[in-house]
């Protein structure tokens, strides 16, 4: 990640959200130091930028959101990614937890519904020195058959229910995080891929994303 634009002051305020992460559960410390690494600020317009180190969502255009600081880690840390791992994003959005995701691997593959988001942060991560992931333009709901199996999938939309596409290119014992539920709130949802048929579902708190669209997500 480019050091440019990246203050002191930014800095100690990613040590302070790291701390405040760890008080509210965070335990992973290589997630906690993929959060310190990537200057979040920089993944906002320049009006809002005062506030990227704050534990909130914000508006990034185009109807879609930058995950709160605590949800990004929380799905990082279900995900229990290692560096080895092929990592499929559905959700590209800003681009901030491509970026987290890239700390920690970087076989990252991400897809992105919104063609007017897929072109700005393509620019945006490859400014950045962040272009290290394939970033890809569609339907993630139904994931990317031609790069599966993943060990790793992480959707950042809420779903009505888990894609089977997306269960299909888990490799055995990849697992996938998943907010499903209605278009209010979504329960986090981890599904490990045990055997050829085989999942186990397990479920956590609850968040509120924007809605997965797609053919296995909330139609357009």
């Amino acid at each position: 990640m480019s050091p440019l634009q990246d203050s002191y002051r930014h800095q100690g305020q990613r040590r302070a959200l790291a701390r405040e992460l760890r008080q509210r559960g965070i335990h992973d410390e290589r997630v906690l130091g993929a959060l310190q690494a990537v200057p979040r600020h920089l993944f906002f317009e320049p009006a809002f930028q005062d506030h990227a180190y704050q534990d909130k969502a914000f508006p990034i255009g185009e109807g879609q959101t930058i995950s709160q600081p605590y949800t990004v880690a929380f799905q990082t840390q279900l995900l229990n990614v290692q560096p080895t791992d092929r990592v499929l994003e559905v959700g590209t959005g800003s681009g901030y937890q491509c970026a987290v995701l890239l700390q920690l691997t970087p076989h990252v593959d991400s897809i992105e519904f919104n063609e007017v988001l897929y072109a700005r942060t393509r620019q945006r991560l490859a400014a950045l020195g962040a272009g290290g992931a394939r970033l890809h333009c569609g339907d993630g709901s139904v994931g990317l058959p031609a790069q599966a199996p993943f060990d790793g999938i992480l959707v950042t939309a809420g779903a009505p229910g888990l894609p089977p596409a997306l269960l299909r290119q888990l490799r055995v014992g990849g697992r996938l995080v998943i907010p499903v539920g209605n278009n209010q709130t979504q329960r986090m949802v981890r599904v490990t891929r045990e055997g050829p048929e085989a999942f186990v579902r397990e479920e956590f708190e609850e968040f509120r994303f924007v809605p997965l669209l797609g053919a296995s997500g909330w139609r357009s």
